[in-house]
C-alpha cells in the first residue's frame, strides 16, 4: 500500500494505536456501510488483527474473534443446547452472538478453518446476510451493524488448507504487506516509546532479515517481533538480548540458523 494516510479522528488518543499506511480505513468503513464480508490478506505480524481491533474501537462496535484451526467446528460458532438445573437450553455461539447483536466478527487465518464453518458463513457473505441454525430451525436476519471480516495469510498455505476461489470472490479483500521502513520506525515508536535510533537499527536489522533466501525461514521477521523487541528494550533488557528472544529464536530452531542471526543482530546493536 501506499504511505497516504487518512485523516485520523479527534478521538484518536483514546483508540488502540495504529498508524495507517494507505487508504485501508476508506475502505473498512465504505464495506461496513455496504454490509460487505471484508477479507485482509497479509503475512503474520503485518497489522491485520490490530487494525481490526482499531476499527472496531473507532466506530464504537463489539469485536468478537475467532481463531480458525482444524479442531473448531461448526457447531462451536453457532451454538448448542446445553442442560441447565434440569432444563434444556439453546446458547449461541459467537457466530450467532454477532449476528444477533451487530458486532464485527472477526475470523483469524480463515483458511485453517474446517470446511463445515465456511458453508456455515455462506449466507452471511451475500445478498441474504442470514444465519441458519437446523438445530433450533431457525434463520437470523443479520443486525444491520453486523460485519464480517477475516484474514489470511496467502503465504502460509500448503495441501489442503488453500483458501478456496469460491470462499474468496464472497470478500471484497485488502493487502497488508510489511510496512516501509519510515513507517515502521514510527509504528514502533508509537507502540512502545522507543528512541529512534534503536527504532531505525531494528528496521534495518528486519530488511536484512527479510532478505536473506538463503535461510529458508518458515516466516519471517514480522512488524510484530519489531514490537515485542523494542518493548524488551523500552523496559531496559539489553538490546542483543532482546533480539534474541524477540526476533531470533521465534523464528527458528536450528542451531547454525540461530547462531547466524544472532550475529546480525550484533552488527546493529
Amino acid at each position: 500500500m501506499a504511505d497516504s494516510a487518512m485523516p485520523l479522528p479527534a478521538n484518536e488518543e483514546t483508540l488502540p494505536y495504529y498508524r495507517p499506511v494507505d487508504r485501508e480505513i476508506e475502505v473498512f468503513e465504505a464495506a461496513a456501510s455496504q454490509r460487505l464480508a471484508l477479507l485482509l490478506k497479509g503475512p503474520t505480524g503485518s497489522g491485520k488483527s490490530r487494525f481490526i481491533e482499531y476499527m472496531a474501537a473507532r466506530m464504537g462496535r463489539r469485536l468478537v474473534t475467532v481463531t480458525c484451526h482444524d479442531e473448531t467446528a461448526a457447531v462451536d460458532l453457532l451454538g448448542r443446547h446445553l442442560i441447565v438445573g434440569g432444563d434444556t437450553v439453546w446458547q449461541d455461539g459467537p457466530l450467532t452472538a454477532a449476528v444477533r447483536e451487530g458486532a464485527i466478527l472477526y475470523l483469524d487465518e480463515i483458511a485453517e478453518a474446517r470446511p463445515d464453518v465456511i458453508v456455515a458463513i455462506h449466507s452471511l457473505t451475500d445478498h441474504r446476510r442470514s444465519l441458519y441454525l437446523d438445530r433450533r430451525g431457525e434463520e437470523i436476519t443479520a443486525s444491520p451493524e453486523f460485519m464480517l471480516v477475516a484474514s489470511f495469510n496467502p503465504g502460509y498455505q500448503r495441501g489442503i488448507k488453500e483458501l478456496k476461489p469460491s470462499t474468496r470472490q464472497r470478500f471484497i479483500a485488502l493487502g497488508f504487506e510489511y510496512p516501509q521502513p519510515a513507517v515502521e520506525e514510527e509504528i514502533l515508536i508509537g507502540e512502545t516509546g522507543i528512541d529512534r535510533d534503536r527504532a531505525s537499527r531494528l528496521v534495518r536489522l528486519a530488511g536484512k532479515i527479510r532478505g536473506l533466501s538463503e535461510l529458508a525461514l518458515t516466516e519471517t521477521v514480522s512488524t510484530r517481533l519489531l514490537v515485542d523487541a523494542a518493548s524488551l528494550m523500552a523496559g531496559d533488557l539489553p538490546p542483543r538480548l532482546s533480539c534474541r528472544v524477540a526476533i531470533v529464536e521465534p523464528l527458528s530452531d536450528d542451531p547454525d540458523t540461530v547462531a547466524g542471526l544472532t550475529d546480525l543482530a550484533a552488527l546493529f546493536f
